[in-house]
C-alpha cells in the first residue's frame, strides 16, 4: 500500500495519521515540536458542537457529523474524555440569529439560573444547547497519536520540515531536520505553515493567522456548570477547580493583551458568585489558521502527490475530516462531503 507522510501532529494531522494507520496504510507523522499538540492545538478553547457558531464554506457540510464522530472516537480511544455540559449563550449575535429547534432552545431567567446557579444576575434570555461539550485538545491529540502508533504508524518529534521534496514537479516526500522522508503522498496539516511549504507549487493559498488568547483560572470546583458564552468572555470548566476563558480580541481596540485579560477576568468575577477565590493562573495567545473560504481539504496537485488539510475550527472538524481524508486516500474515491473544501487559488 502507498506510503503517506503527514506533516504536523496537531489535532488535524494526528487524526489523519490515526485514521490512515487504522486502515493499514504505512504512515509517518512528523512534528517539529517535542510532543503532539505543542502548537495551535494546545491553544484551543475546544468547544465541541454542531448547532451554533460560524461554519464557512465546506464546514457547513461537515457539521452534522461532528458529534457522531466524537462518540465514535470515544468508543475507539478508551482514555478519551468528553465533558458533555451543554452551553449557554446570551451574546447579542446568538440571541438574534439562533434558530428554533435544531437542538437549541431559548430559555428564560429561571431556567438560566437553574443551569448556572452561580450567576449573580442571570440574563433575561439565553440560548441553551444541551449537546455541546468540551474536550482536552492536548489529551485528545496524544490519544490519537498513541493509537496511530499502536496501529503501526511511525511518529517522529523534533522534526522540522523545511520543504517539499520535488522531482519533475511531483512531490516525492519532504526534506526535514531529520533528513528526507519519501512518500507516495504528503499530507500537509501544519496550519499556518502550509502556504510557505506550498510556495514552490504556486498554489496561492489564502490562510490567515488569527490571534486567540486563552486565560486559565483556578476556581472553586463547579463554579461554572456549562460552557458560558457571554458578551465579555467565554468560559468553561476544563477540570475540577480550573477554568479556561477566551479573552475577546476587539478589532481596533488600543487595549493591550494583558489589559484585555484583566478586564475579562474582572467580568468573570463580577458575573459569578463565589468567584472571590478565583485566581488568574496565566494566559497565552496563539495563532489559529483561518482559511479564507472555509476548510481547505484535498489534493493540491493533479498527480495526487500532495494533499492539504487546514481548517477552523479544527477541534470540531478533525475527527470527521480525518475519517474522510483516510477514506479518500485509501479508496481513491472523492468523498462527496468534502466537495466544497477543495484547495483553490485566490
Amino acid at each position: 500500500m502507498s506510503t503517506v507522510v503527514v506533516v504536523g501532529a496537531g489535532i488535524v494531522g494526528s487524526s489523519v495519521a490515526y485514521h490512515l494507520a487504522r486502515r493499514g496504510v504505512p504512515v509517518t507523522l512528523l512534528e517539529q515540536g517535542p510532543a503532539p499538540a505543542t502548537g495551535t492545538t494546545a491553544d484551543a478553547f475546544a468547544w465541541i458542537g454542531s448547532a451554533g457558531g460560524h461554519w464557512p464554506g465546506g464546514a457547513q457540510d461537515l457539521r452534522e457529523y461532528v458529534l457522531a464522530d466524537y462518540r465514535r472516537l470515544e468508543s475507539e480511544l478508551p482514555h478519551l474524555t468528553v465533558r458533555r455540559t451543554g452551553s449557554l449563550s446570551w451574546t447579542r449575535a446568538t440571541i438574534e440569529n439562533s434558530r428554533p429547534g435544531a437542538g437549541r432552545f431559548r430559555v428564560g431567567r429561571s431556567e438560566i439560573a437553574a443551569l448556572e446557579p452561580g450567576l449573580r444576575r442571570p440574563p433575561s434570555q439565553a440560548v441553551h444547547t444541551p449537546s455541546d461539550a468540551g474536550v482536552d485538545p492536548t489529551a485528545l491529540t496524544r490519544a490519537l497519536v498513541d493509537a496511530a502508533a499502536a496501529h503501526g504508524a511511525t511518529v517522529l518529534y523534533d522534526t522540522e520540515v523545511s520543504s517539499l521534496r520535488l522531482a519533475d514537479g511531483r512531490v516525492e516526500g519532504v526534506l526535514s531536520s531529520t533528513g528526507p522522508h519519501a512518500a507516495a503522498t504528503v499530507v500537509l496539516a501544519a496550519g499556518t505553515n502550509v502556504p510557505e511549504l506550498c510556495e514552490p507549487l504556486a498554489t496561492g493559498l489564502a490562510i490567515a493567522a488569527s490571534p486567540a488568547t486563552l486565560a486559565r483560572v483556578s476556581a472553586p470546583p463547579g463554579l461554572v456548570k456549562t460552557i458560558v458564552d457571554s458578551p465579555h468572555f467565554e468560559v468553561r470548566e476544563v477540570r475540577d477547580g480550573e477554568l479556561l476563558m477566551v479573552v475577546p480580541h476587539r478589532a481596533g481596540a488600543p487595549t493591550s493583551v494583558e489589559q484585555a485579560v484583566r478586564e475579562a477576568f474582572q467580568h468573570l468575577t463580577t458575573t459569578f458568585r463565589g468567584s472571590g477565590r478565583c485566581r488568574l493562573l496565566g494566559h497565552h495567545t496563539g495563532r489559529r489558521p483561518m482559511p479564507a473560504h472555509g476548510p481547505v481539504i484535498g489534493y493540491a496537485t493533479s498527480d495526487r502527490s500532495l494533499y492539504l488539510a487546514v481548517m477552523h475550527s479544527a477541534i470540531n472538524l478533525a475527527p470527521t475530516a480525518g475519517r474522510l481524508i483516510a477514506d479518500e486516500l485509501v479508496t481513491g474515491r472523492p468523498a462527496p462531503e468534502l466537495r466544497r473544501c477543495r484547495p483553490r487559488a485566490h
